[in-house]
């Protein structure tokens, strides 16, 4: 699932490319949406929210596409040829006065007045790779999570916007908590240590295609990803488990949504780095 520095990147580069402008012709493939036509807009800005992209126009509608696990956005010059995906795969085409917009596989894709925004995007908590980063709300949230495991409480999008599961290992990581931690038992200090790492990761990738961690991008993250492999600090065997087994209890919930389930994605950390005593 993208993180929130691609979607944030994402936004700046269609922002940069469709601020301004206005759409020449539209083309939504989705049902529920299949008989507009934004033809006449003028695009205003594109903005990401979290995970949450919103193409909002003058006239005080706003479009929200979400990409889940792989949704897309690809910018094309007229007479460029498209290599997003397979032409059964697109969902909207924008056409611009100079460039054109095609998303791929896009998900939870709505049309709705700009003033009700708040519909689709208010459950969520602080952005994370926003400037006006309110970290204090941020870490609010996160004691509210209470006996929550700190592997889940940091993908609920409801307590930090933008966190997924590279940036969440990697920060717990970093900050020597382990995965399995109940938030109510971590203090004020580990709490601010993890949530800082997490918006200093994402901050120094916002800008940029890569999402390296450990500032050398020949070893890209010191346990994301890495099964089997040795952990950087240690040599330790680098561990697996599910964001379900670090909450037992909950492990009768669906996979992870914005509303805050849990989820089966791989956790990846080192036992040694990250002991549960903690």
């Amino acid at each position: 699932m993208p993180e929130g520095d691609t979607v944030y990147l994402a936004g700046r580069r269609l922002d940069a490319a469709l601020a301004g402008q206005t759409l020449t012709g539209t083309d939504f493939r989705i049902p529920h949406l299949a008989t507009v036509d934004l033809t006449g807009r003028v695009v205003r800005e594109v903005s990401s929210r979290g995970k949450h992209l919103l193409f909002r126009f003058d006239d005080a509608t706003t479009l929200h596409t979400h990409f889940r696990m792989d949704g897309t956005w690809h910018l094309y010059r007229y007479g460029q040829t498209w290599r997003g995906g397979p032409s059964h795969a697109i969902r909207i085409i924008l056409n611009a006065d100079e460039r054109v917009a095609v998303g791929y596989r896009l998900h939870d894709v709505a049309l709705v007045a700009t003033h009700d925004e708040g519909s689709l995007i208010g459950h969520l908590g602080p952005d994370i790779c926003a400037d006006e980063w309110n970290e204090d709300e941020a870490l609010r949230r996160l004691r509210a999570a209470g006996d929550r495991s700190l592997a889940v409480a940091l993908v609920d999008q409801r307590i930090i916007a933008g966190i997924g599961n590279i940036y969440r290992c990697e920060s717990m990581f970093i900050a020597r908590l382990p995965p399995t931690a109940r938030v109510n038992e971590l203090d004020d200090t580990s709490l601010r240590s993890v949530v800082e790492t997490a918006r200093a990761l994402l901050m120094r990738n916002r800008d940029r295609a890569s999402q390296a961690t450990t500032g050398d991008e020949r070893r890209a993250h010191f346990v994301y990803g890495r099964r089997r492999g040795q952990c950087y600090r240690c040599n330790s065997r680098v561990q697996t488990t599910s964001a379900d087994a670090t909450e037992p209890w909950r492990a009768a919930i669906s996979r992870t949504n914005e509303r805050g389930s849990a989820n089966e994605q791989t956790v990846f950390f080192c036992r040694t780095c990250q002991p549960a005593s903690r």
